[in-house]
């Protein structure tokens, strides 16, 4: 005797939950098993990854193995000679297979519970309506479109019997006896190898309940698959088609069908009829297939798996012999051929209508938030057709249909440019409902307590009075109590208070209700009271609306499917970055990026890292190309104003100038043509029609586009990173601003070509006003980029890339080019302290290495301060540190001439006061190896050694002095009371009783004003680097500082014999720069009596001044032949006043003690005399 089944008892709904959850578990499975293909017995190789295939299926010695599982699958005898081989690998075979082979039992397991579970509804005889109950009607066939598709993916994988029989050999050898999933096993994949004419039988009892499950769509599916001129007309998705009702809730009695995925039913109606084909002929569900198949011709098995549906249709068709399908046959060759030629039109005018139904949506619920209470719904539509039409083109566009087919398609039909604009709207929509989330809380806690609630009661009583019910079952009376008691007792307080809501229990208990009232026999039948139905599911949606939000929105408007389709989605931003309209939509790529982890299912846990990997790295990428598009129009910009700029420099404005004297002068020649008048700075900004667009104008309008979009979103989520586009932004900035800055001195090595300063200066400000404009494009803190990039220019190397900065180059340049050129073209450049800089006075036409360079235009004080503005007191500091380093090279090479003259020199300091003795000592002084460059003839004595590196050095200190004069003019006119306040702390440095911590304190204040600008009277920077040398020979080096300027006293003298010494009054300055020997002399002497001596620097600079005086008073009373020979000994005579007046420890009363005034007054008469004969 059998007894009945009792419904309650039966768990269809948990069943229905916790299936089709595992067999989107065991969908996912499958297809990453297809995607790692190992064996393909049509193409005979190996397709898995190198990474993930195990290292015996690359073995060739097993081809022979893999062909004969392959052949006698699945009866294999595993006891034949040819298996034995597998005996020596059977560990790693089942170690290795093992998840491969575990799948294909979980899928013969969930197909087992779900024949099961689909008798068990057969039997109750349940009754499907997905407007009544809905939850039920959709997991049911959601259960059977998943079932059908994870079975037609199972046949697909090529390599199934290889991998099954292998491990099965392998686990008998290692455990005596075969697996005892594998029979079955076999006999399944053997069964579904043609995997519908399986189904089609097993469904034969099932269609009594899946036909009218189908038919319950006929309400449904034609409203939602509308061309765009219909929707238009019905006024779809518009808040404004009825302006009066815009803050009542929407009038639908199946508001849950309202957002059900077009893409599903079509799932639904394709499988379910392919299976049920002989329901065909009954009008409703002919409609249904027709309408389903002309939507489309590829359906989605799982993610960018698919089938191209019509021909697999035909195919199965033919495959049934003995039921007559040529009808059908023909019927969808026709429906396929109306598909081809009508549906991609209809779905590109459908996307043209949903961007702009979605831009109307967003805008008045970003203008009314208040508004997404009531008329949320909408929101969710909108997603859910959105959606659909993504996911049809790309599948459509990735899986063209087959050449065979004589209609040619359209490419306009799926390369939309424009589709940024939606999917932008699809986020803009998403983020808005997170965002007010609060809003749409309040509103339907309050709805459902107010009105839901209100209403169950009055349903429920109904019930209870209903007199052809005679008595409500206890289970169905306890589940329609705890439903009113739940949505009853909220309260708004219960949002204010950040109170945390769960329905998941109303939820299913609703289910639970669906199916108990379903079932036939029922002791209260859903059917007869479709008002409580309908009802509930408006309050289930209501709940949703309130703690599963964020599900909702997911479940409406995911877009992971582009972790699939990647090809396609890297394709569509290109475009994107390609079409200027499309600029400000841009970043929604990477925010589509963190949809990516919504694709993976805890039943596949080894595809999570693949696909964030994925996510991150897209998102990445998606942003940088961004950046790098905004660092371009920025750049391009820029160059515009540097040109601009460029004009406007003070040397253009001489074409101006005499352009504007000529006007003044009668032109005598009336028929002289006059050329085109040049076109003056200011004329670019004259407009004479608005409509005319400037390139300009182009670049603005990418730059406020590209801004909008980066400056759309703070945080984008990816994964488990966060991605903050501004900072992106803001990184790739900072480094295109650092290679610009480097790139604008147009510095070539080769050439010794470079920017002058003041140039590069105004370019940098032209390029710093357009990069503050950018703060009213995005908010960015432009002062901060400035702060992180300007103070690495002023050291040698960036933090970036560690490249060479302003810095390096500009003291390369000075210190290699120009002062050397200095020193070795003597009589060409020369330091003129009259005009505070380096003055080229004559050229050398024939040497083609030493081009004509204007030496003024770079290192006079404008230029310099230019240059000290560039790179600051650090970039000085720098620049003094290595002009520091050459002087100190010099200085050696002054000492190993003095320990080879040490004995004479040692003679010449006794000696000083005997002219004749000193007449011999001073011919004795050797000669040296030393040439002079560019003439190997003549060797160059000691003395004429000592002269020039004493005067490099003196140019050198003179370039240093006048850069420090450029760095004080800088700094006092940028930080004003800092400065007065460096300045009184050198000035007044407060005397301690201890000298040496006196010395000490000395020392530190005179470090800091040095790097100040201000002048000290020994430069610390020269201290320090005659200090860090090593003592030459082990010799004294205080005598050697002493005998050094013996040295260069008795060695003055001689420059009277150069042409080159003749003093210029116009540059108040030697022709051979032997001038800025009193600055050497005085530095020098200073240094190296501070570092080494007792701190005699004055005692040894008189010393110096009577020895120089002495030697050049001979000059006067030798023959008249030497005379002729010294002829520009007043020159000389200049120098030695010039000396004391560079000299902070003489004075002039020593002077004149030593060497009479007279011969001064008539030096500086004759030069100045002869000066103006020149001019």
């Amino acid at each position: 005797m059998s007894r009945a089944m009792v419904p309650s008892q039966q768990k269809l709904a948990e069943k229905l939950t916790i299936l089709n959850d595992r067999g989107r578990g065991m969908l996912t499975r499958i297809y990453n098993i297809k995607k790692m293909s190992i064996y393909s017995p049509n193409k005979k190789k190996m397709l898995t990854k190198t990474d993930s295939k195990p290292a015996f299926l690359s073995d060739k010695s097993l081809d022979s193995v893999f062909k004969y599982l392959h052949k006698k699958f699945p009866n294999i005898d595993n006891h034949a000679g040819a298996l034995q081989v597998i005996n020596n690998i059977k560990q790693d075979v089942v170690k290795s297979l093992s998840l491969y082979y575990f799948t294909f039992v979980d899928i013969m397991d969930f197909k087992d519970h779900v024949v099961d579970l689909l008798t068990t509804i057969d039997a109750c005889q349940v009754h499907m309506d997905v407007t009544l109950n809905y939850d039920l009607t959709v997991n049911y066939l959601n259960l059977i479109s998943t079932y059908v598709s994870l079975m037609i993916l199972m046949s697909r994988v090529e390599d199934r019997r290889v991998v099954l029989s292998l491990y099965n050999v392998a686990y008998e050898y290692l455990n005596a006896s075969s697996d005892p999933s594998f029979p079955r096993l076999g006999q399944m994949v053997i069964d579904y190898d043609i995997p519908l004419r399986k189904l089609s039988e097993e469904f034969v009892p099932h269609s009594r309940v899946v036909v009218p499950a189908l038919l319950s769509l006929h309400k449904i599916y034609p409203k939602r698959n509308l061309p765009a001129d219909q929707m238009r007309a019905t006024g779809m998705l518009s808040l404004l088609a009825e302006p009066l009702k815009i803050m009542n809730v929407p009038n639908t009695d199946m508001v849950q069908c309202e957002y059900l995925s077009l893409d599903s039913m079509e799932k639904w109606i394709i499988f379910s009829m392919m299976l049920c084909h002989t329901y065909l002929q009954e009008a409703q569900l002919w409609d249904l297939w027709k309408t389903a198949l002309q939507s489309g011709y590829i359906v989605q098995l799982c993610r960018d798996e698919v089938l191209h549906i019509h021909s697999y249709i035909n195919t199965f068709f033919e495959s049934l012999k003995g039921h007559n399908l040529h009808k059908r046959i023909t019927e969808v060759k026709d429906l396929q051929h109306q598909a081809l030629q009508s549906s991609p039109a209809i779905h590109r005018e459908r996307r043209k209508f949903l961007r702009s139904a979605l831009k109307e949506l967003a805008l008045i619920f970003t203008d009314q938030p208040g508004l997404l209470g009531p008329k949320g719904l909408y929101v969710f539509q909108a997603l859910a057709v959105a959606r659909d039409e993504i996911h049809w083109l790309l599948r459509h566009f990735d899986n063209p249909p087959s050449k065979k087919h004589t209609v040619k398609l359209s490419q306009e039909d799926f390369v939309d440019r424009q589709l940024p604009e939606l999917l932008f709207n699809m986020e803009e929509l998403k983020s808005l409902l997170r965002k007010y989330n609060q809003v749409v809380q309040r509103y339907f806690v309050q709805y459902l307590a107010g009105y839901d609630a209100v209403l169950l009661n009055q349903l429920i009583q109904e019930i209870t009075n209903d007199s052809n019910l005679a008595h409500c079952p206890e289970d169905e009376s306890v589940i329609l109590s705890s439903l009113y008691n739940t949505i009853a007792g909220l309260s708004v307080k219960q949002v204010e208070a950040n109170e945390v809501f769960d329905f998941r229990g109303v939820r299913l208990d609703w289910f639970r209700l669906q199916a108990y009232t379903s079932v036939s026999r029922a002791g209260l039948v859903l059917r007869d009271h479709q008002d409580l139905g309908k009802h509930l599911n408006m309050i289930v949606f209501h709940t949703k609306l309130v703690d599963y939000l964020d599900e909702l929105i997911n479940e409406t408007g995911d877009l992971s499917i582009y972790c699939f389709y990647h090809q396609i989605f890297e394709h569509q931003f290109k475009q994107c970055m390609e079409f200027p309209a499309q600029h400000r939509f841009s970043i929604v790529f990477p925010i589509i990026c963190g949809h990516f982890m919504n694709a993976t299912h805890e039943l596949c846990p080894e595809e999570r890292h693949s696909i964030g990997t994925t996510s991150v790295q897209y998102a990445h990428w998606f942003l940088k190309e961004m950046s790098d598009e905004v660092n371009q129009v920025i750049t391009a910009i820029c160059e515009e104003q540097c040109m601009l700029n460029y004009k406007l420099l003070p040397k253009h404005s001489a074409a101006s100038i005499l352009q504007s004297s000529n006007k003044h002068k009668k032109n005598k020649d009336k028929k002289k043509q006059v050329g085109p008048e040049e076109e003056k700075p200011g004329t670019e900004s004259v407009r004479k029609n608005r409509e005319n667009f400037t390139r300009m104008d182009k670049l603005h309008m990418a730059l406020t586009e590209l801004c909008y979009a980066i400056n759309h979103c703070n945080v984008i989520q990816v994964w488990e990173h966060g991605f903050v586009p501004r900072e992106f932004f803001i990184q790739h900035l900072e480094t295109r601003f650092n290679k610009a800055l480097v790139g604008m001195m147009m510095y070539n090595p080769d050439t010794s070509e470079i920017a002058k300063p003041s140039e590069l200066l105004s370019s940098v400000k032209a390029i710093m006003s357009v990069l503050q404009g950018l703060e009213n494009y995005v908010q960015i803190d432009i002062a901060r980029v400035f702060n992180s990039v300007l103070p690495q220019q002023t050291q040698a190397t960036d933090s970036f890339n560690g490249e060479k900065t302003i810095t390096a180059n500009y003291t390369n340049w000075y210190l290699e080019v120009l002062l050397r050129r200095v020193t070795v073209n003597i009589g060409q450049i020369v330091y003129s302290p009259n005009h505070k800089a380096f003055v080229t006075v004559a050229t050398d036409n024939n040497s083609k290495e030493n081009l004509y360079l204007a030496a003024e235009e770079y290192a006079d004080l404008t230029e310099l301060r230019a240059l000290a503005e560039l790179i600051g007191p650090y970039g000085m500091r720098y620049l003094g540190e290595r002009l520091m380093g050459h002087v100190a090279s010099q200085v050696d090479e002054l000492k190993k001439l003095v320990i080879q003259n040490k004995e004479v020199l040692f003679n010449m300091r006794t000696s000083f006061d005997k002219p004749e003795v000193m007449r011999d000592l001073f011919r004795r002084l050797g000669t040296g190896p030393v040439k002079q460059q560019g003439n190997t003839k003549n060797q160059v004595s000691d003395v004429d050694s000592v002269l020039m590196r004493m005067t490099i050095i003196g140019i050198l200190l003179s370039f240093r002095s006048l850069a420090q004069d450029a760095l004080l003019d800088v700094l006092e006119d940028r930080i004003p009371f800092l400065m007065a306040s460096v300045q009184d702390l050198q000035h007044f440095v407060p005397n301690m009783k201890d000298t040496k911590y006196s010395h000490m304190k000395q020392q530190v204040v005179n470090e800091m004003a040095s790097a100040a600008g201000l002048s000290c009277d020994i430069d610390p920077l020269l201290i320090s680097a005659l200090r860090s040398q090593k003592n030459v020979a082990n010799e004294s080096d205080y005598e050697l500082a002493c005998l050094l300027m013996v040295f260069v006293a008795v060695s003055i003298p001689t420059l009277a014999k150069k042409d080159v010494s003749v003093f210029k009054a116009s540059l108040e300055g030697n022709l051979s720069n032997c001038h800025c020997l009193a600055k050497a002399v005085n530095q020098i002497a200073g240094a190296l009596f501070t570092i080494h001596g007792p701190g005699d620097v004055s005692d040894r600079l008189q010393e110096f001044l009577a020895l120089a005086s002495s030697s050049l008073l001979r000059l006067g009373q030798s023959q008249e032949q030497e005379k002729e020979t010294f002829k520009n000994r007043e020159s000389v005579y200049i120098l030695l006043d010039l000396i004391v007046q560079e000299s902070p420890y003489l004075t002039m009363d020593l002077l004149e003690s030593c060497f009479p005034y007279a011969l001064l007054r008539n030096a500086y008469h004759t030069v100045y005399k002869a000066s103006a004969v020149d001019i």
